[in-house]
């Protein structure tokens, strides 16, 4: 107190003296960490791709920390499992936002789970990207995708069946909710729209894994081409287990698999075909350095990198790029901020102005027998068409 006495007898001014005071203070407390929250499905239908979305989120987050953080300040992760469903987003939501207290949230989910957290996210006014390829047309003041919409992953698939593989027929199997009806709509009226015809469409609810009833449909329609769209994780791969023990062998385009799944699938995904923004065969600096990141943080733990874990990776780096031209992490400015930067990564440029969603660059991909994706066509900027057209 004689000290503080001393300066200010000396002509010192309140101002500065709280200034120097300042410049003593921690730099922890004189700059608190930005913190994000991932709520992920750690358990139920998403528990399969998880653990590759928690490891490209933490291999950002060392990276932005190890080259000086966000605006100085580190960043740091809140990780909360959502249960890949509603009940579970509505309680990790109001964990992350009003306990936690995040500055933004940056997830892959399932639909469920996402319309689920959006009233959340409302209330707490908190930035969200949404990082997961979902059905489209979901719209929100506070949230921004970098993933897929149908616009974007469907003809690829229904336009290679038609003209290289002869398909007039198809037969559409799915999850029963958002992501699952909302895909398989838009590829019934994008096949008919292209001359051809849907001779079956069946469903199972979001967890279920018996596909037998399902099966034996499409054993008697005999279409020329099958599609699904079903949850991330167990209901894909056991559908995709059950269509190959039945022996069918018509094509089979999956509108839900990522790299990863594919390969725990073993030669049961062999031959199926897939439409992705991200492969690890894509061959750039970027994905290079994000790749042997991922080798040199988790060594042989290390996931593999997909459609679901990539996006999560940036997603990151556009929320670092928008907290920087915003000039802090105050919500309204940074979700305004988001549409005007963009990040040059894994996939390639990717800026999220397109009434909040991304032009992709899409590829057609076959898995192969040793679990590899073969890519056998690329499509550059595909535009995500009409998503949030009324979203001011």
């Amino acid at each position: 107190m004689k000290s503080v006495s001393r300066l200010l007898r000396a002509g010192v001014t309140a101002a500065a003296l709280a200034a120097a005071y300042a410049a003593t203070m921690p730099a922890a407390q004189a700059a608190d960490p930005i913190r994000i929250g991932v709520p992920v499905g750690l358990s139920g239908a998403n528990s399969v791709v998880a653990p590759a979305v928690v490891q490209s989120s933490q291999l950002a987050v060392d990276e932005i920390n190890a080259a000086g953080g966000i605006l100085g300040r580190k960043v740091e992760l809140e990780i909360a499992d959502d249960g890949s469903g509603a009940v579970g987003a509505q309680k990790a939501y109001d964990t992350l936002v009003f306990q936690k207290k995040v500055d933004a949230i940056i997830a892959m989910e399932t639909s469920a789970a996402r319309n689920a957290a959006l009233p959340i996210v409302n209330r707490g006014k908190v930035p969200y990207i949404y990082t997961s390829f979902y059905e489209g047309r979901s719209c929100n003041r506070w949230m921004h995708v970098n993933g897929w919409v149908p616009e974007q992953q469907v003809a690829p698939i229904v336009d290679h069946f038609m003209k290289e593989q002869k398909a007039k027929t198809f037969f559409l199997v799915g999850s029963d909710y958002a992501f699952g009806r909302g895909m398989l709509d838009f590829t019934r009226k994008y096949i008919e729209k292209q001359g051809g015809k849907v001779v079956g469409e069946e469903y199972l609810p979001m967890d279920g894994n018996d596909w037998t009833t399902v099966i034996s449909k499409i054993r008697s329609a005999q279409p020329d081409a099958l599609i699904s769209s079903t949850a991330g994780g167990g209901p894909n791969v056991s559908l995709a287990k059950q269509i190959k023990a039945a022996g069918l062998t018509m094509p089979y385009g999956n509108l839900a698999i990522d790299e990863g799944t594919a390969k725990t699938m073993g030669d049961t995904a062999t031959g199926m075909y897939m439409s992705a923004s991200y492969l690890t065969g894509i061959d750039n600096a970027a994905n290079k350095k994000y790749l042997d990141g991922l080798k040199a943080k988790f060594g042989n733990d290390a996931k593999t990198a997909n459609e679901l874990s990539e996006p999560q990776y940036e997603g990151f780096f556009l929320y670092k790029a928008a907290v920087e031209k915003a000039g802090g992490v105050d919500g309204q400015k940074v979700v305004d901020a988001l549409s005007q930067v963009s990040f040059d990564g894994p996939r390639g440029p990717v800026q999220m102005n397109r009434q909040r969603h991304a032009a992709l660059s899409m590829r057609l991909g076959q898995v192969q027998a040793d679990g590899s994706i073969k890519i056998l066509q690329t499509f550059d900027k595909v535009d995500p068409g009409a998503q949030c057209p009324n979203l001011k």
